[in-house]
């Protein structure tokens, strides 16, 4: 796996669908010369790491993280080719439905908040038991290598990203993911995760 976990650097960071903040507050720690910014639509979970991250650096503080309530379809303008990184962490709902299906709306926006070079990190967590009637609800297919790479990742391409790696991660690859829904998975075995690395062109 091409691991973005470890980061290094300067640069712009964009966690979509950052939920409670957990990726963008552990990152943004550990690299305070990247800009962090975690975006979700659901305005509650980023309440509490904002006013975090807004405290002083002596009492933990992170002036390098900013959350922002906005939707996947419709991000700021202010965005525009700003992000060197964007990361989607085991999204849910209609995020899980528009990275899954390559919804063109979305993946236009993606691609222009991405800085030239930009990365992209997916990684989708699915059971097909548990997560059966989601499944349904959202007409999400299985994410097989073949629908992988004669559907999904065309559409991406066709967005203006190329693809640089793409397969599944196991137990251990999982457990260094610092997101509350990968500590959530980890006692699930059965839980498919699947990760894509592209670029933007």
């Amino acid at each position: 796996m091409k691991s973005l976990l470890n980061h290094t650097g300067e640069g712009i960071v964009v966690d979509i669908g950052t939920g409670d903040g957990r990726f963008v507050s552990a990152d943004a720690r550990l690299n305070p010369n990247k800009f962090y910014i975690g975006i979700d639509v659901n305005l509650k979970p980023l309440r509490k790491p904002s006013m975090k991250a807004l405290r002083k650096p002596a009492k933990g503080g992170l002036p390098n993280a900013l959350f922002v309530h906005a939707a996947a379809d419709d991000l700021p303008v202010e965005f525009a080719a700003a992000a060197d990184e964007i990361h989607i962490h085991f999204p849910w709902g209609s995020l899980l439905q528009a990275v899954c299906l390559g919804d063109t709306g979305v993946l236009a926006e993606l691609r222009r908040i991405s800085a030239p070079g930009c990365l992209l990190e997916i990684i989708l967590g699915i059971d097909s038991a548990r997560d059966r009637t989601e499944i349904e609800r959202l007409g999400l297919s299985e994410l097989s290598p073949i629908f992988l790479h004669s559907y999904l990742i065309p559409k991406y391409q066709a967005a203006g990203f190329e693809l640089i790696e793409c397969g599944n991660l196991n137990v251990e690859e999982s457990r260094k993911l610092e997101t509350s829904w990968a500590r959530k998975l980890q006692g699930n075995p059965d839980r498919q995760v699947t990760y894509l690395i592209l670029q933007a062109t």
